[in-house]
């Protein structure tokens, strides 16, 4: 069956899926997510999500856990296959990059993380197709010639974007008109459908002549001709500037507001080069479903993977129930997201931070890395208030395990008292038990209340893991991703929307 997985691909790769048992990869990595990730919660009041929107440069930063990767590739390299020459140079290049260019250096060691694995789910047949712009493809080209072996590089390849004109004219720059994609395979005899594309009305003209038959052909040598009917067409090159992008196709019908969505057109054409029917489509970073869909309008099985629960739940999810009809249980599992308190314990245990991401956006958070005076927060739940010209912001805590104590409590309630938070918020795995609970609710009732229309919002507030997977939400005003439908505000009264360039500003 097919299947939806939320969840790290890393983890998922790693754990639950079978070597060889995939015969195509697409992957388009996320150079600009936050972008992408902020798309997905439309703020209905037209003013900023800050935080969100600075989460995502934090992800990129040489802190520990990159360290750590990148000091262990070399291992991974080696025990993957990989040539051991291959390993020595990813260490002198880590240290030339840790001075040069450490952001660059953080993204790279995320993606051969994850480039790793996928060379052991490709069959022998199998190829990979991963999408990248000229900020990034030549550093990933280096690794995936690494991995995947030079002799198993196929083409790069051009795809011609067409930028629209209002965008030419704010670029002080020439304009990047193409995203690459680096194509690979797993040994040498993969396979590959040739795809033929129509003629242009120049190459019909040559076409010219006509049979006793009334049947159109072009003459090659006097006793050679090619008819019209039984031409396939010219055969697709490297560079394809037929698929329009979605910078010209604003009004698409596919289109869902996606920033870095890809057309379907693209997709097919990848899908139908390098896979035939019932073969297995994966995309890791599956985002709106593209692929997915793609893969089913061509009869192909598809796995796809997605990081952020709500690209899962409220845009993959129904992108395969409302436009291919697809039931959630017959047609696609759903996997990786929690259902009940064993299946989040269980999370907790495989992937601590995935289990904070999800409790966080359970409650219709919003996941952030920002650091405030206690040491740093799990993400945080905005809501708008009437007559306010911001969102205001719950900040919220996830702790899983089972030692939740009282100073807990207070670190979080020091979060009112120096960070912009209005409210704050903690969710437990389980109920903490009569004894603490009343603890806790003392001190945080001595953070008192938000008032609100003459209703009054305890400003600290606490949620079990069961409570959570039972409905339960935290008692806020409108909540901007939530459904809940908060106060417009005149245009001439909104924030404007900040820009964050992030790691790869052309993308």
């Amino acid at each position: 069956m097919n299947r939806l997985w939320y969840g790290d691909c890393l983890t998922v790769m790693r754990d639950d899926m079978k070597l060889a048992s995939v015969d195509l990869i697409y992957l388009d990595p996320p150079f600009n997510s936050n972008r992408e990730y902020n798309v997905i919660y439309k703020d209905e009041t037209g003013r900023p999500l800050p935080d969100q929107i600075e989460a995502f440069c934090d992800l990129w930063v040489l802190d520990a856990e990159r360290e750590r990767a990148i000091r262990e590739m070399p291992i991974l390299l080696r025990s993957a296959g990989v040539d051991d020459a291959v390993a020595q140079f990813w260490q002198l290049w880590a240290n030339a990059l840790r001075k040069t260019q450490p952001r660059l250096l953080a993204y790279l060691s995320y993606m051969t993380e994850r480039l790793l694995p996928m060379r052991g789910l490709l069959k022998p047949t199998g190829s990979i197709y991963l999408h990248c712009d000229p900020t990034a493809s030549h550093y990933i080209k280096v690794m995936m010639d690494g991995i995947f072996g030079h002799r198993n590089f196929r083409r790069e390849i051009i795809w011609h974007l067409r930028a629209a004109a209002g965008f030419k004219a704010r670029t002080a720059n020439w304009v990047r008109g193409h995203d690459t994609i680096l194509y690979y395979t797993r040994s040498k005899t993969p396979t590959f459908n040739k795809v033929w594309l129509p003629y242009d009305e120049k190459q019909l003209q040559r076409f010219s002549r006509t049979d006793n038959a009334g049947r159109r052909y072009k003459p090659i040598t006097q006793e050679r001709r090619i008819y019209l009917d039984e031409s396939k067409g010219v055969p697709a090159t490297s560079v394809w500037s037929d698929i329009a992008s979605f910078q010209t196709v604003v009004n698409a019908k596919e289109r869902m507001g996606y920033a870095t969505q890809k057309p379907l057109a693209l997709l097919e054409r990848i899908i139908r080069a390098s896979s035939n029917e019932g073969d297995v489509v994966f995309d890791p970073f599956c985002g709106c479903a593209t692929t997915l869909e793609a893969a089913h309008h061509l009869k192909r099985r598809w796995i796809g993977i997605d990081i952020a629960i709500h690209a899962i739940k409220r845009v993959a999810k129904v992108r395969l129930q409302d436009r291919l009809g697809l039931v959630e249980g017959e047609d696609f599992t759903i996997d990786g997201v929690p259902r009940n308190v064993e299946g989040a314990r269980d999370l907790w245990e495989r992937d601590k931070y995935h289990f904070q991401k999800w409790a966080v956006e359970q409650v219709d958070g919003f996941v952030t890395t920002k650091r405030t005076a206690d040491g740093g927060i799990d993400g945080r739940l905005y809501f708008a208030l009437p007559d306010a010209r911001d969102l205001r912001s719950m900040a919220l805590e996830v702790k899983g395990g089972a030692n939740v104590t009282i100073a807990d409590v207070r670190a979080l309630h020091s979060v009112l008292e120096h960070d912009e938070a209005a409210m704050a918020g903690l969710i437990v795995m389980d109920d903490p038990g009569p004894r603490k609970r009343a603890n806790f609710a003392r001190k945080m009732a001595s953070a008192g209340d938000l008032a609100v229309l003459g209703r009054a919002y305890p400003r600290m507030q606490l949620l079990t893991v069961p409570e959570i997977l039972a409905g339960k939400r935290f008692d806020t005003p409108s909540v901007v991703g939530r459904g809940d439908r908060a106060p417009v505000l005149p245009r001439s009264a909104r924030t404007p929307r900040r820009e964050n360039p992030g790691l790869f500003p052309n993308k």
